[in-house]
Parts: C-alpha cells; structure tokens; sequence
C-alpha cells in the first residue's frame, strides 16, 4: 500500500510541475493516456532517485558541501532531465526542456511531494 501511496505522491508532484512550467510537459490523446505516463514516468523518477541519486550524492559531496547542500538542487535536476530521457527513450510522452526547467522543476516536485507527505497518513 505504502508503495502504491508512493507512486501516486510521486505522479501528484510531476503533474504539478507539467501544469505550472511550460517546459515540462506531459502528453497523450486522452486524460487517461496522460494518466498512465504520469504514473509510469513516476516509477521511472522513483527508480532514478533510488538508484543514481545515492550515487551521484556521494560523488559530489565535496560540491555539496562547499555549496552548503545548495548543489542538491543541481542533482534533482539532473535526475528529473535524466527521467525525461529515460521516458523519451521508452516513447513516454513526457519531456523536459533545458536545465533551468529542470531545476525549477525540481523545486516544485520537492515542495509538493513535502506537502502531500504532510497531509497523507504516515505508515506508522
């Protein structure tokens, strides 16, 4: 349950940037093809931010550190132009257009995905 909880926070977070930046957009013929990307390029984000995140945190923790955790931002970045890419690849209609999308995408996909953790139950 706690995973289809994630997934669904995950989809929630990416929409809201789709529909606040007109440089990450979402497409499909129907609301329910829409639909189904959004919770398909959210299993790719979840997999991205479980696997490459962990390894590319820890390869710039001295840019990191340097820049008092403000280099996090570029890594979320990173990892939403990544599943972009990885969702264009897989013929997903889901597209991010430059880095400074990316990196205001990233702001907007942390902040809601920090509130609807917020307001959902938590698992204990």
């Amino acid at each position: 349950m706690r995973f289809l909880i994630w997934v669904v926070v995950n989809a929630l977070a990416l929409a809201s940037a789709a529909w606040l930046l007109e440089g990450i957009r979402v497409t499909g013929d129907t609301t329910e093809d829409r639909l189904l990307t959004l919770t398909l390029v959210a299993l790719i984000f979840g997999v991205v931010n479980a696997v490459v995140a962990p390894i590319v945190k820890v390869l710039s923790i001295p840019f990191i550190i340097l820049t008092l955790g403000l280099f996090l931002i570029v890594v979320n970045a990173l990892m939403l132009m990544l599943t972009g890419w990885l969702a264009g690849e897989l013929g997903l209609g889901f597209e991010v257009d430059g880095f400074w999308t990316a990196v205001l995408g990233a702001v907007i996909v942390t902040i809601a995905t920090w509130i609807l953790e917020a307001v959902l139950p938590s698992k204990d």
